[in-house]
């Protein structure tokens, strides 16, 4: 099933039948062809009409997700926003059409729609096209927006290169938000982002603020000289957190060498 059916039949599930009929209604609407000033109306109508409630999501409706496309984690997702993204998918767009209808939607979106739309980045056609949304959003500086694209999101991981990749990584920890939720952050691991991080807990350091002890987890598997001797200065200095993520690193370094 593709992820578009899987959301409008979740939705079909959760929702008061009046509900469940006007968005599938829509979407069968946009199926045969609307105007765009239709479609724009529809979107904007989906909460409204929708409600805002939590997506209520079982295990085997995340295993169906997984299936239907490596990585889709719509936990969190609310059924405006499942909505908002079946409307988006409906008639089938292809790459260069859909990526103008995003840049558009984005450009004049709020911040509801923005998280929704940067959420159903794994589900668009043509997933390169959406490139230079994807990296908007994760310069942004307002939390709920950058974390649309970097959490519980596939897309960074296998569409941004090593140096959109690294500051990501790097604004996640500015921004003071998880690393936990980034998907494939030890695959994407370098040593480049090994060597900016440090950089940044010296600064951190020398400002006297406190370092996430979840930046270590990307310092270890590539831990030079001068890291391990950070890594030393944590399990010298830091509090509890601390000191077990820089044991976490330093035991990662060496298995790390022993692959290679």
């Amino acid at each position: 099933m593709t992820p578009d059916a899987l959301m409008a039949a979740w939705l079909e599930r959760q929702l008061p039948p009046e509900a469940a009929d006007w968005v599938l209604t829509q979407r069968e609407r946009l199926r045969a062809g609307v105007s765009e000033r239709d479609f724009n109306l529809a979107v904007s109508w989906t909460p409204r009409r929708l409600g805002k409630a939590d997506l209520a999501l079982g295990p085997d409706d995340l295993a169906a997700a997984g299936a239907a496309r490596r990585g889709w984690d719509p936990r969190g997702w609310t059924v405006d926003q499942a909505g908002r993204l079946v409307l988006l998918l409906a008639d089938g767009l292809d790459g260069p059409a859909f990526a103008a209808r995003l840049r558009s939607l984005l450009a004049t979106a709020d911040l509801s729609e923005t998280i929704t739309f940067l959420r159903g980045l794994p589900l668009y056609p043509d997933p390169a096209s959406h490139l230079m949304r994807a990296r908007e959003g994760a310069r942004s500086g307002m939390r709920p927006i950058f974390e649309a694209v970097a959490h519980a999101n596939p897309y960074p991981a296998e569409m941004f290169d090593e140096a959109g990749w690294n500051q990501l990584v790097l604004k996640a920890l500015f921004i003071e938000t998880t690393l936990a939720p980034i998907q494939d952050l030890d695959r994407r691991a370098n040593p480049t982002l090994m060597r900016m991080l440090c950089n940044y807990a010296h600064e951190r350091w020398a400002a006297g603020r406190p370092v996430s002890p979840e930046l270590w987890r990307c310092v270890g598997p590539f831990a030079d000289g001068a890291a391990r001797e950070d890594l030393a200065r944590v399990l010298r200095t830091g509090g509890d957190a601390e000191r077990a993520a820089a044991l976490a690193a330093m035991d990662a370094a060496p298995a790390r060498a022993a692959a290679e």
